[in-house]
């Protein structure tokens, strides 16, 4: 373990890698592979993540704020391509040039402040523009598309590289909104490439790589399925594990008659029962929510989660130990090839994204293949 005696977060730059090329070599021919590494890349640590993606020939990244886009640009130089998805603060647009950063545009006075501020600057810096079909989270409306395309001297002064949408039930392959949204967005690239033939064309997410060929345009941008969530629910993944989490143990006992458990005594436990409190609570990202569902694995076991999970601690069943693996415990973990992130998801009644962002900075980091 590690002399802090606090949790070890094991994060697989290989596995990342793998699952990155895995993923581009689904797409269509044509299609070229980005990466989502917004939220320090789902929480492990984008300035090992990018790194490791860059030099297995990623070139197309994608992050959510103008701040994660500068760290982003500072890290891999200027031989990549970083699109911001929620713009540009209105006044931050200087910045955004300055660092050679791609704004995504979606609504007319974010296009008219770009078009104004390169103006001011002197250059005609590139932007993406994103349009709504049917997700209805953000994305331009069909009412302020049309405005766009007729303002001709607009459209071409805003250097719009890629057009962008986003795929609402992607994870649901039999949805009828990834049929609705594909043709809504093959329409809309359809008059925009009238205007400029030139632009290039993004819709899928990793969810969406596996709808097909159709789905896959110019550039996909997967993100959770680089760091091992499955794509593909209801069916095997056909990701590699990424993250290997340890929670030490630094309490054994042996509960000589029944018992309640934790804050709320909302669990009991019978005569005879062995217990082990872990250190990592839901300060570290182990959700309350786990409780009387959640479990732990040690010596090719699952063990129970029991009681409510504290700040700084959870408690495992571990009766179904040997002995003698009892009592050399050290370690408890939350998360590994058994427990899947999607798995310790379902138990948390969540989502494989929340855990992964949720793990808290008191682990120590670990990274293979660096």
């Amino acid at each position: 373990m590690n002399d802090s005696r606090e949790g070890l977060l094991s994060i697989d730059l290989e596995s990342i890698a793998a699952n990155y090329q895995d993923l581009a070599g689904r797409l269509a021919d044509g299609s070229r592979c980005g990466a989502v590494v917004k939220a320090n890349a789902y929480g492990l640590g984008m300035e090992h993540v990018a790194p490791a993606l860059y030099r297995r020939g990623c070139r197309d990244f994608f992050v959510a704020t103008q701040a994660e886009g500068e760290q982003l640009r500072a890290l891999l130089g200027s031989d990549v391509s970083i699109a911001v998805f929620t713009g540009v603060r209105p006044g931050n647009e200087g910045r955004c040039i300055g660092s050679g950063l791609l704004p995504v545009l979606f609504t007319l006075p974010q296009v008219r402040a770009w078009v104004e501020a390169c103006g001011r600057a002197g250059v005609a810096a590139p932007s993406v523009l994103k349009v709504d079909t049917g997700m209805t989270r953000l994305g331009m409306t069909a009412e302020d598309f049309d405005v766009l395309l007729q303002d001709l001297p607009l459209l071409r002064a805003a250097n719009i590289r890629l057009l962008m949408s986003h795929l609402a039930c992607a994870d649901q392959s039999q949805h009828p909104l990834n049929r609705v949204q594909l043709e809504n967005f093959s329409r809309a690239a359809e008059r925009l490439r009238e205007r400029l033939p030139q632009v290039r064309l993004s819709l899928t997410n990793s969810s969406g790589i596996f709808l097909g060929p159709e789905y896959h345009f110019d550039i996909a941008r997967p993100g959770s399925a680089l760091f091992g969530i499955n794509p593909t629910p209801g069916r095997e993944n056909p990701m590699r594990a990424v993250v290997e989490l340890s929670l030490p143990v630094v309490q054994t006992r042996y509960v000589s008659q029944r018992r309640q458990v934790g804050y709320g005594a909302t669990q009991s436990v019978d005569a005879g029962t062995w217990l082990a409190v872990a250190r990592g609570g839901y300060a570290d990202g182990i959700l309350r929510s786990q409780a009387g569902r959640g479990c732990g694995w040690a010596c090719g076991r699952r063990l129970p989660m029991v009681g409510r999970v504290s700040m700084d601690s959870a408690t495992y069943d571990i009766s179904a130990l040997e002995p003698a693996d009892r009592d050399a415990l050290q370690t408890i973990q939350v998360l590994n090839t058994e427990l899947t992130v999607d798995e310790i998801a379902a138990h948390a009644g969540t989502i494989g994204y929340e855990i992964l962002t949720g793990l808290g900075h008191r682990y120590h980091r670990r990274y293979l293949g660096s």
